[in-house]
């Protein structure tokens, strides 16, 4: 209970984030939701209707009671595009924290840093707490770190690729020098044992969508994430052994009747 996910002064018991897109059915969200045991979903705010209350939408399925929503701004490609759509979501109540995304590539989806660095300068001085997904580039995470982002929220590999960590080195040198905001692992795993990897890298937490969403099944996957979250950041926090090259006896010789 201790060891929380503390993101602006805000505490959560569980590392896992999750996301809302790409269920077959809104039911196999929810239940993939209480299995994940993640206490925070994110949710693409232009992908959502948010005027015609009249009309089913993902925000009916999701128990805001149980569930800290994340809004974002996924498919937004400039700043200004971010920046409009991150209001929208605090005028229709949604929240004041945003997940920023502004997509230099549409192939690939990796993010327009540039952009990035300004949307979230802009957002921070009108009161936003901001969390932007980025490359896992060191010099990037500084500068926005230094407009004021809250956490920050580095690629294990491309969206939805499922490819898992493909820069282990990169993430270490992230984890070793930023320590003002969490870092948290968002797009590329796949499976469980991506997960635990990037905790075991010293991830403060992970955000995942499709690895789950897309699983064969989901609900059952959503459980492996979280015990594979729970185990990395166990195993991180433990601090594993050293790597070796010769064998070392699990039984020391010292003592043994000869």
């Amino acid at each position: 209970m201790n060891d929380q996910l503390v993101i602006a002064g805000r505490a959560f018991r569980s590392r896992l984030i999750v996301g809302t897109g790409k269920y077959r059915t809104y039911q196999e969200m929810v239940r993939a939701h209480e299995a994940s045991g993640a206490e925070m979903v994110t949710v693409a705010v232009r992908r959502v209707n948010l005027t015609d209350r009249s009309k089913e939408s993902l925000l009916d399925y999701i128990d805001r009671e149980k569930f800290f929503i994340l809004p974002n701004t996924a498919g937004c490609y400039t700043a200004e595009e971010a920046i409009r759509t991150a209001r929208l979501a605090r005028e229709v109540g949604l929240s004041h924290w945003i997940k920023l995304e502004v997509i230099g590539d549409q192939q690939t989806l990796f993010p327009d840093t540039e952009q990035l660095v300004a949307a979230t300068r802009v957002l921070v001085k009108e009161g936003f707490v901001v969390l932007p997904y980025t490359n896992d580039d060191l010099v990037v995470a500084r500068k926005l770190i230094d407009a004021g982002a809250a956490a920050v929220m580095p690629l294990a590999a491309p969206i939805g690729s499922g490819l898992g960590v493909q820069n282990a080195t990169n993430l270490r040198i992230l984890r070793e020098r930023i320590t003002e905001v969490p870092l948290i692992v968002d797009a590329g795993v796949g499976t469980a044992s991506d997960a635990t990897i990037a905790m075991e890298l010293g991830a403060d937490g992970v955000l995942m969508n499709t690895a789950i969403a897309e699983a064969q099944d989901p609900v059952r996957m959503a459980e492996a994430m979280r015990a594979a979250v729970e185990a990395g950041r166990k195993a991180y926090l433990a601090g594993r052994m050293p790597k070796r090259l010769y064998a070392s006896a699990s039984s020391p010789l010292a003592g043994v009747v000869r």
